[in-house]
């Protein structure tokens, strides 16, 4: 393989206009790398440690920036590709690929320093790590690239063969559609699903570990140091 072809961006395959990649394998690394966040997550409010988290964020900095580079060479995609190996591919344009991963490296970076250079946990990096786990979850559980939707937004000319065939679908089939019952029915869900999340953080008050982590993350340095300052009060009331 000469250095072109090295740094040529995705693969050539027959029938197809430009250079893609196998959403299949994409999808594998992506449930992947959502569990293996999940578990840092969980490890960090559950357990109140952040290593399982800081060896991860440094993994997937590393592994985005190969996907960057050459995806066929990053640790995630060829687990990935392990999995789904038995799987007929289900092509899909390298270039907004690789514009949806670079978006990931430039929030992987500065999580690896925030977070295993200079450790300085706060409500804003829990945010961007949330939101790196629900771009992983949507491409993983749905197919859903969010970063190829920006590509297409952004590119005068749309992109060829998007995930899921998104780009070339111009009539849905009647299974794609909702009718009035199925309408209401999913509407109702999705309200359920709200409520039964605000009805958790705001009435189970501070009876779970994840609600008293979660509501500390929250807290700003003078909240913070306040209540510090009742603790003490209380314990010295105490002794």
């Amino acid at each position: 393989m000469n250095v072109k072809e090295f740094f040529a961006y995705g693969e050539k395959v027959p029938g197809y206009e430009v250079r893609v990649l196998n959403e299949r394998e994409a999808r594998a690394a992506a449930a992947i790398l959502f569990v293996c966040a999940f578990i840092g997550l969980t490890n960090g409010v559950m357990l109140g440690t952040a290593i399982f988290s800081e060896y991860f964020v440094t993994f997937f900095a590393i592994d985005f920036t190969i996907r960057v580079i050459q995806p066929r060479y990053a640790p995630s995609l060829l687990l990935g590709r392990f999995f789904v190996r038995n799987q007929t591919p289900e092509y899909v344009g390298a270039a907004q690929k690789r514009f949806a991963w670079a978006l990931g490296l430039i929030l992987a970076w500065p999580m690896f320093y925030y977070l295993v250079i200079d450790f300085q946990p706060n409500p804003i990096k829990v945010l961007v790590c949330l939101i790196c786990m629900a771009l992983l979850f949507f491409e993983a559980a749905f197919s859903i690239c969010l970063g190829c939707k920006i590509f297409s937004w952004i590119k005068r000319k749309d992109p060829m063969y998007c995930p899921g065939g998104v780009c070339e679908i111009q009539v849905k089939d009647p299974v794609q559609k909702f009718n009035p019952a199925q309408f209401i029915i999913l509407l109702s869900t999705v309200g359920l699903m709200l409520f039964g999340s605000y009805e958790y953080f705001t009435k189970l008050e501070d009876r779970t570990v994840f609600t008293k982590k979660m509501k500390k993350l929250m807290m700003s340095k003078a909240e913070l140091q306040h209540l510090q300052e009742l603790k003490a009060q209380e314990e010295f009331d105490n002794f």
